[in-house]
């Protein structure tokens, strides 16, 4: 099948190994001081080694590739006495801790309730705890100061389009300077929406399109909202978003916000 996979350059790769933690599935070794892809089967194609390479060795193209395979991965890394990849299908909420372990920390694929601040005793209904059970337990707007952040990661590069809490989700697709212009961006935009994060100007805008065009096609997304700055680079989030929703041939409803410099709301 033709499918994206990873590519990585010999000649310019320098050995330095920085990509191989990075790939949860275990897919990259060194052999002979070079970094080898050890297997097709074993690479999703989603890159997110892709900003570990200093030398800019590693790209993801499309060519003829043998199919993603979880068991194999999971079977990889048994061998080789890591800890497996979770299965993208049955993973549990586990409430702030992780759902099971991967490869890079920073990409391992977490659920949990947002935080809330503690709740003086005196202040606390009796028998209400600081932190829900659930999830359920969590409905309603927290307290001003508190994270709403639902999930993790976020970079569109590290997500993964098969995570479970995009099923069914509100989608939040943020450049990643609107939290430090808009002060109150948990509060007004994050509450109750997964998100996604990326700067189309220093990034491949075509791979956010790809990527985001992948993730409308396999979760049942109920909305999108796009929020961005107001400097015209910006724009080509919302641009990905519109090309994704076209290309994943999916119609769900999109709102796009735009931010001024200054933390305001442009209308």
């Amino acid at each position: 099948m033709i499918r994206k996979i990873v590519e990585i350059d010999e000649a310019k790769c320098d050995g330095c190994g920085d990509c191989i933690p990075s790939c949860a599935e275990g897919a990259i070794a060194l052999v002979n001081g070079k970094a080898r892809l050890s297997a097709d089967v074993l690479c999703d194609g989603l890159g997110a080694c892709l900003g570990e390479c200093p030398q800019g060795a590693i790209r993801v193209v499309e060519r003829e590739a043998a199919a993603f395979d979880e068991a194999a991965v999971a079977a990889h890394l048994s061998k080789a006495g890591a800890p497996t990849r979770p299965s993208l299908s049955v993973v549990p909420s586990l409430h702030g801790r992780p759902q099971a372990a991967s490869g890079c920390p920073g990409s391992r694929m977490m659920e949990f309730a947002p935080s809330r601040p503690a709740v003086p005793s005196a202040a606390r209904p009796r028998g209400l705890s600081v932190l829900p059970s659930s999830p359920a337990a969590a409905a309603g707007p927290a307290p001003a100061g508190g994270s709403r952040l639902g999930q993790w990661p976020v970079q569109l590069h590290l997500v993964s389009t098969s995570a479970p809490y995009f099923q069914g989700a509100d989608l939040l697709v943020a450049a990643d300077c609107v939290p430090f212009a808009y002060a109150r961006f948990h509060e007004d935009f994050l509450e109750g929406r997964r998100v996604v994060v990326g700067c189309p100007k220093l990034d491949d805008n075509r791979f956010y399109v790809e990527k985001l065009a992948e993730l409308f096609r396999r979760s049942e997304i109920r909305s999108v909202t796009v929020v961005k700055m107001e400097v015209p680079c910006c724009g080509g989030i919302a641009w990905a978003a519109r090309e994704a929703l076209a290309l994943s041939g999916k119609s769900i409803p999109l709102v796009e916000v735009t931010v001024g410099v200054r933390g305001d709301l442009v209308r």
